[in-house]
């Protein structure tokens, strides 16, 4: 008998207009990004009609960077909707900028995950969202890193079937965070903004999470040997 273990979020503001604000880097008020949510809101039957395709939008028209070679770093959700593509933490940024344009309370989640087995035995942090739904007042995350060959992220409001990109081996030390963020980690946002291309980003990923470490790999080493790194980072 398979046993499912609900994953429980934890709002990290009790406030749901903390997760409905716009900033600088959650920009919904860019016409492109209205643009877009105007045309998905002409094709959707109902409110979760809507979530689905802002997801599937976000999921697959915007494409993972590495998944293209692209060197661009993207921050804004409005960068990520003009390049067509960032990273994980990026296009969590872009879902959640369209999602709360639509009255959607969305924040930011965080998994501690192993790069790559046997290439990049290290970890890193992936960037999600965390999202409320209203009509089950329950919080689910919904992950829009972009699909791949072994990768198969789906839309799901059930909390006990979850569709994310990876699920988190504890033996490896992967982790996931419980905790759903109104803002993104500013770690995550000093990367993005500090480092100029891809390449460079990969050899400077944040090693904290709101202060969270990600401190040594799996195998218990220290992790400093990120080379290699530019072509194999499958999971930020």
């Amino acid at each position: 008998m398979k046993i499912v273990i609900e994953m429980k979020l934890i709002p990290e503001s009790e406030n749901l207009s903390d997760y409905l604000a716009e900033t600088e880097i959650i920009d919904f008020s860019d016409s492109d990004i209205m643009a877009v949510s105007d045309r998905l809101n002409t094709q959707s039957v109902d409110k979760i009609d809507l979530m689905k395709r802002i997801y599937e939008f976000v999921r697959d028209e915007i494409s993972h960077s590495a998944n293209i070679s692209e060197q661009i770093v993207t921050l804004k959700a409005s960068e990520v909707l003009k390049e067509k593509h960032g990273i994980c933490f990026a296009k969590s940024h872009l879902l959640a900028a369209l999602y709360r344009l639509n009255g959607i309370p969305t924040g930011f989640c965080y998994q501690k995950l192993i790069l790559d087995d046997e290439t990049a035995p290290f970890l890193i942090f992936h960037g999600l969202c965390g999202v409320y739904v209203k009509e089950t007042d329950i919080w689910v995350r919904l992950d829009p890193r972009g699909n791949k060959a072994g990768i198969d992220a789906r839309f799901s409001l059930n909390p006990n079937d979850e569709k994310i990109a990876f699920v988190v081996r504890p033996e490896f030390g992967e982790e996931d965070f419980h905790t759903v963020y109104p803002n993104p980690a500013p770690e995550v946002i000093q990367a993005l903004t500090e480092n100029k291309t891809r390449e460079e980003l990969w050899t400077n990923l944040p090693v904290k999470i709101y202060g969270k470490s990600s401190e040594n790999d799996g195998n218990g080493n220290d992790g400093d040997n990120k080379s290699g790194w530019h072509n194999i980072c499958e999971r930020c």
